[in-house]
């Protein structure tokens, strides 16, 4: 196959995909040619330097490479659907802050930081979503669950690893995740309509109010 050819392959496997794809996942396609994982970097990267004037982009992220509109485009994209997309409570986002920076951490932790009883729903509602996940467990009484974050969240962040989030005091963590783009718009997964930070916080109580409290007051099961 010629390089123009291998870069077509790429570039239509890549559009056509619903979720990222590896390179491991990519080298399939060529199963009767030699290419390396360096080979095939390279041809992705002029891949990306194809659509640099584009709407979309390639872009590398934590469980692979997939397309994915610019953020200045949108605004646009979102008169397509007008819908608001979901809202998360603070102590949603004050929890998906503790992991992602302390990471990794058992719900006794969060709840020290925090100063809150975490609620079952909370922790629930972050793994349904796909953002936390056991990872472990201490060697220590009852042997609680130790919680981390996950590719998807990740790749919901625009990411390709846990070093590229910001170095922040743990009070800046939550205002943080609020200005980050949890849903981007990507070909696959019908989010282009969510504008950066608009799909992440819902107005919750007074801080230090139990959880429960908070997630009635602020209508957290709305994902």
């Amino acid at each position: 196959m010629t390089e123009s050819e291998i870069i077509r392959v790429l570039e239509t496997a890549l559009l056509c995909a619903d979720q990222p794809m590896s390179v491991s996942e990519l080298r399939k396609l060529f199963a009767l040619e030699e290419l390396s994982a360096d080979d095939l970097r390279r041809y992705l990267a002029m891949l990306q330097l194809d659509w640099s004037e584009r709407g979309l982009e390639l872009v590398n992220l934590a469980s692979g490479w997939r397309f994915q509109s610019r953020p200045e485009m949108q605004r646009y994209l979102e008169r397509l659907n007008p819908e608001r997309p979901p809202r998360y409570s603070r102590a949603v986002l004050e929890t998906l802050a503790i992991v992602a920076w302390r990471q990794p951490v058992t719900r006794g932790d969060i709840e020290d930081i925090r100063g809150v009883t975490v609620s079952s729903q909370i922790v629930k509602t972050l793994e349904d979503r796909g953002w936390i996940e056991v990872i472990g467990h201490r060697d220590a009484p009852g042997r609680p669950a130790l919680f981390g974050t996950t590719r998807q969240f990740l790749d919901d962040l625009g990411l390709k690893a846990l070093d590229e989030l910001p170095e922040l005091e743990a009070h800046d963590a939550v205002a943080a995740l609020a200005g980050l783009e949890l849903e981007p718009a990507s070909l696959a997964d019908g989010d282009a309509d969510s504008p950066p930070g608009e799909a992440v916080m819902a107005d919750a109580g007074a801080a230090g109010e139990p959880d429960d409290e908070m997630n009635t007051a602020s209508g957290e099961a709305t994902l």
